[in-house]
């Protein structure tokens, strides 16, 4: 029989990428999502690249009734993860509260409905950010957590720590954290990838509208950062290559194999890489100009950060397999079917 998982924020970017993967491996999926910053036509790239459409909900499970309802409707299911979050750093700065309230309250709803409904796994979509600005590169996951540099960060923050106290309190749940570094890129097959509404937070989807004309001109934040070039550095992760990160760490919990009731590992490529080189790989990879100019640093934002991912290839076995170029002609082939 199917094991049932469901994903919060599933129509998202990196859930669509993650219930494709699920569903390629085997699992039953259903999908919630209150469509805040995605749109329900994902389903479509879902299932014509696995060949199943995945049952889904409209739910805002920041709100306990619904959520509760939800959870009532959907039984014997065996994990969740869970993305369904607030996620730009520069907005949350801007309105904290909406951060707090959503990212927060959405995961304690979901926590309670695993208790309530004999649910014991959890794999949480959490960030690199927790790592504010290191001391030392690259973060291990013994790199201590800093205060965070926004109210998205400090969520990411917070959310763990209700796990690991609530899997300490109630050993029948176990959870996961998975630290992403920066995803980026799109399906091969063009048919999902990155689709924000209204104007990207992202740098990825920035830039490929600038390229496909949509935007005049690409905003590099900073260059005078202490870096090779100036411009902050980031550890960019091909989003395919996360999604499958989501399928092991779900079949992990599934086995029991976990020593602790919480764990939590970084994901990414152990490589870090600035923007000018991101904007030069991109326009080596798909022979296209990007229009940039540099503009004042913004708020939220660290300077570098990337990943040393030696301990989630050993214990997962697990690792990032696309290279740079090939993550941004994905992207830039995905804009083009937009």
């Amino acid at each position: 029989m199917k094991k049932k998982v469901i994903v919060t924020g599933g129509t998202g970017y990196i859930g669509s990428h993650t219930v494709v993967e699920l569903q390629n491996s085997g699992f039953e999926v259903v999908i919630a999502d209150n469509l805040s910053n995605s749109k329900i036509e994902v389903l479509d790239g879902i299932e014509v690249i696995s060949g199943i459409r995945p049952l889904f909900e409209k739910i805002d499970l920041s709100v306990e009734c619904e959520c509760n309802e939800f959870f009532k409707k959907h039984t014997g299911i065996d994990a969740i993860i869970h993305f369904a979050a607030s996620k730009a750093v520069g907005e949350s700065v801007e309105k904290p509260l909406l951060y707090y309230r959503n990212n927060l309250n959405s995961l304690m709803n979901i926590l309670e409905a695993m208790k309530e409904n004999n649910i014991p796994n959890l794999v949480f979509s959490s960030s690199c950010t927790v790592y504010g600005q290191p001391d030392k590169l690259p973060v291990t996951e013994s790199t201590p957590r800093k205060e965070a540099e926004s109210p998205y960060g400090n969520t990411k923050s917070i959310c763990e720590d209700i796990i690991r106290d609530t899997t300490k309190a109630h050993p029948e749940l176990k959870g996961i954290a998975l630290r992403y570094f920066n995803p980026i890129g799109a399906h091969p097959s063009s048919k999902i990838g990155e689709l924000p509404l209204g104007v990207p937070n992202n740098l990825i989807p920035f830039l490929t509208q600038t390229v496909a004309g949509i935007r005049p001109e690409l905003s590099v934040f900073g260059n005078d950062y202490n870096t090779t070039d100036g411009s902050c550095i980031r550890d960019y992760i091909n989003v395919v290559d996360l999604a499958k990160a989501h399928v092991v760490a779900i079949e992990r919990l599934l086995q029991d194999k976990n020593t602790s009731n919480y764990e939590y590992f970084n994901v990414g490529t152990g490589s870090g890489v600035s923007v000018l080189e991101i904007i030069e790989s991109f326009e080596r990879s798909t022979g296209e100009k990007v229009p940039h100019k540099i503009v004042g640093r913004r708020a939220g934002d660290i300077e570098q950060i990337y990943a040393d991912t030696s301990y989630s290839n050993r214990e997962l076995g697990w690792q990032s397999e696309k290279s740079l170029d090939e993550t941004l002609l994905s992207a830039w082939n995905w804009q083009k079917t937009l």
